[in-house]
């Protein structure tokens, strides 16, 4: 497994949402929910779907933490926290309320809910 290198000059993370899962993944592992080898199993298994092959430090974060998401997502699964059905629809509502919000404005995932657009 490869991790993007980040110049010293370049942020860790590019996004709020890359902290945001890095965070989960560890505050989920630290209840027990998965073992750390559990955690690199399945980082393991998403990279490879997710190849950072890009030309900017930014976008080879993005693959990264797209992978991040992708073993998170797998891991919450098989721990039964949510069914994958369950985060199908959060991320469908996600992506309604964000296309139903203006430029600069705060999402608001409330938004995205249906018979709210």
């Amino acid at each position: 497994m490869t991790t993007p290198e980040t110049p010293r000059d370049e942020p860790v993370f590019h996004e709020p949402w890359q902290a945001r899962t890095l965070a989960l993944a560890v505050s989920l592992q630290d209840a027990g929910a998965f073992s750390a080898e559990d955690w690199a199993q399945a980082l393991g298994r998403a990279v490879l779907r997710f190849p950072a092959d890009a030309d900017t430090p930014a976008a080879q974060a993005d693959a990264y933490y797209r992978a991040c998401m992708a073993a998170l997502e797998e891991l919450i699964g098989d721990c039964g926290l949510a069914v994958p059905s369950e985060i199908d629809a959060a991320a469908d509502t996600w992506t309604r309320a964000a296309e139903a919000t203006p430029h600069g404005q705060p999402i608001l995932f409330e938004t995205g809910l249906p018979g709210r657009e």
